[in-house]
């Protein structure tokens, strides 16, 4: 049967990261990232203030879904990480009815206070796209170290947007949860065996 995996949860869990971990694993399965195409359409157009950064960000979104479709039609194993929330709950299920998917979900959760403080520091890393701190912005631009402390998300903003935007509380399918405050205690290999067992068995 066609398989998607999806890898919700908190901000700062680390999606990404266990989204390239999987994928060495599974090769299979193509990894599309709603981020990534944020940002390059960021880069692509560019924006001036938070409208013009919200009109792109929706062209994102609406890129997101066209590109998971296309992968649909052409009954390709997908993998895809973001921070998944009611927001994109019934388009995510239609799609997977529409076109007879299986679905995994891996929710990654943790206490909030350390979640905060390693967002915090993937932020001022210079890998960070700026576009997620900004609300103006074209490819190019460089951030100094005061412009990224200045744009960081505070700390009261980012417990209430994990409180009330329900990221704990997203599934699709199979849900398989993981507790990642500590990166150290993580049983990987329970995992992939997990994957394979729904994927493969």
């Amino acid at each position: 049967m066609n398989q998607l995996i999806l890898i919700g949860g908190y901000p700062g869990t680390g999606k990404t990261f266990l989204a390239k971990k999987i994928q060495q694993r599974f090769p299979d399965f193509q990894m599309l990232s709603l981020d990534d195409i944020k940002e390059e359409n960021w880069d692509v157009f560019g924006f001036n203030n938070q409208e013009e950064k919200e009109v792109l960000n929706k062209k994102s979104v609406d890129d997101y879904y066209t590109k998971m479709e296309e992968h649909f039609q052409q009954r390709d194993y997908v993998l895809s990480d973001y921070p998944f929330s009611t927001k994109q709950k019934n388009r995510l299920e239609y799609l997977v009815q529409h076109y007879n998917y299986q679905v995994m979900t891996i929710r990654l959760t943790a206490d909030l206070d350390v979640l905060y403080d390693r967002q915090k520091k993937r932020d001022l890393e210079d890998s960070r796209h700026p576009g997620h701190l900004l609300t103006a912005y074209h490819k190019g631009d460089v951030l100094s170290d005061d412009v990224r402390k200045d744009n960081l998300l505070e700390y009261g903003e980012f417990i209430e947007r994990c409180k009330m935007r329900g990221y704990d509380r997203f599934s699709l399918g199979y849900l398989y949860e993981m507790d990642v405050t500590d990166f150290t205690d993580i049983d990987y290999e329970g995992l992939f065996l997990r994957i394979w067992g729904c994927v493969y068995g």
